[in-house]
């Protein structure tokens, strides 16, 4: 009986496996392709591994140094007496015995823990940044290739009109009613296509194999027709002042640069307080025979005199400080510049498609439809019937166009705030 439980059950979890069938191709939305790279890439995962690394340095930094033991066995020969020479602590002459512990003072262990945490969170940053950079490069290359697959459909229905006004003027001209150039003219207006074609599958090409590399996928593997590209956040959410707050905040590069001075200055105090001396302790029971008969205190003191070289070393500690402030002002300028370019460029393309949306494309179409009626009826020619095709795909180019730099201007925008708008 048990046995029959055990093969219905497996029959059903291999029923339920077949009927989920395979796994779904990614790329209909770029979302999961951004959960593809964070848990696959393995650049991603080296440095998330070095920023567990730093992380486990801030203990010992702060940690005492550790403890000196020192085994001193005196009168190996036993002068003066019948015994003779022994390496046993209990038949020398006396056996010290000591254990040292050194002290650094002056907040010194304080700076090196300081250091230490500045140099962890230098690193989480720079994982942080590694992930915005490679999230934007993905999400651009996604916007192109969203652009390539919904050019190459726009072409292919575009001929496959052009193939319908073929057979018009094919028609017509057999009725005599117009011309053998309008079915030439048609014909060559339809041959360009397919070259333009050629050239649409080529830039498609090309975006898969790009938007593969970034995932670590072979460069042709299958991906789903893309479906749609992210929503543009609203007009509220791309107020200049509040986001130059979030990037000072939050970009991972400043973070890094603040951490590296952060560090910077801690390594300079504690440059400056190697000046003076630390401390170590020892304390010391002395055997003869089998007995501990004394015991001895030590305190003991590291002598500075090397004042020269230590100066050296503080000029060296201060000028990395300096420079790791400098670094960041520049850096933070040159951010504060990109952010505003970018929202420029994100504003224009948003106005640019809907200028497109709400009145270019629909007055294209509106031509080509006048036209193409006149040219049914014989009241036009067939070069302003092209003409006005030749329109609705521009139109139509434009507008995704617009559509693609705006999510590259948002994509940039994110990479400057290292966070999601």
């Amino acid at each position: 009986m048990k046995q029959n439980t055990i093969l219905i059950a497996l029959g059903l979890l291999l029923a339920i496996d077949a009927f989920a069938g395979p796994p779904a191709t990614p790329g209909a939305q770029v979302e999961e392709l951004l959960a593809i790279a964070r848990s696959q890439n393995p650049e991603l995962a080296a440095m998330g591994y070095e920023s567990e690394a730093a992380a486990a340095r801030v203990q010992p930094a702060g940690a005492l140094p550790d403890p000196v033991a020192r085994l001193e066995l005196r009168d190996l020969t036993n002068k003066d007496t019948d015994a003779g020479p022994s390496l046993s602590p209990s038949r020398v002459g006396s056996t010290k015995y000591t254990l040292l512990q050194t002290f650094p003072l002056w907040g010194k262990r304080d700076l090196k823990r300081e250091a230490a945490e500045a140099d962890a969170a230098q690193a989480k940053a720079r994982e942080s940044g590694a992930w915005a950079e490679l999230a934007a490069k993905i999400k651009i290359a996604y916007a192109q290739y969203y652009f390539a697959a919904k050019s190459r459909q726009l072409t292919e229905e575009l001929l496959d009109l052009s193939g319908s006004m073929e057979q018009l003027a094919l028609a017509r001209y057999a009725d005599g009613l117009v011309p053998q150039q309008d079915v030439v003219r048609a014909q060559v207006e339809r041959t360009v296509m397919r070259t333009e074609l050629l050239a649409i599958e080529t830039a498609h090409h090309h975006a898969v194999a790009r938007l593969n590399g970034l995932l670590r996928r072979p460069p042709m593997a299958a991906l789903a027709v893309p479906q749609a590209l992210r929503p543009l956040p609203s007009a509220e959410k791309l107020d200049y002042a509040t986001l130059e707050a979030r990037l000072l905040a939050a970009n991972p590069t400043l973070l890094a640069q603040g951490a590296q001075a952060t560090a910077a200055d801690s390594n300079r105090e504690l440059v400056q307080r190697n000046r003076y001396p630390d401390l170590t302790v020892g304390l010391s029971p002395i055997q003869m025979r089998n007995r501990v008969n004394e015991w001895e205190l030590m305190f003991e003191v590291n002598i500075p005199l090397q004042q020269e070289s230590r100066r050296s070393q503080e000029r060296e500690a201060a000028a990395m400080a300096s420079a790791a402030r400098a670094r960041r002002e520049g850096t933070q300028s040159m951010f504060a510049a990109d952010l505003a370019e970018n929202l420029a460029g994100l504003d224009t393309a948003r106005r640019t498609e809907a200028l497109v949306a709400t009145s270019l494309q629909p007055q294209a179409e509106l031509s080509f439809n006048a036209a193409l009626a006149g040219y049914e009826t014989g009241k036009l020619g067939l070069a302003p019937l092209l003409e006005a095709q030749q329109q609705v795909r521009k139109a139509k180019i434009e507008r995704l166009k617009a559509q693609v730099e705006a999510q590259t201007r948002l994509a940039d925008i994110e990479r400057l705030l290292g966070e999601e708008l």
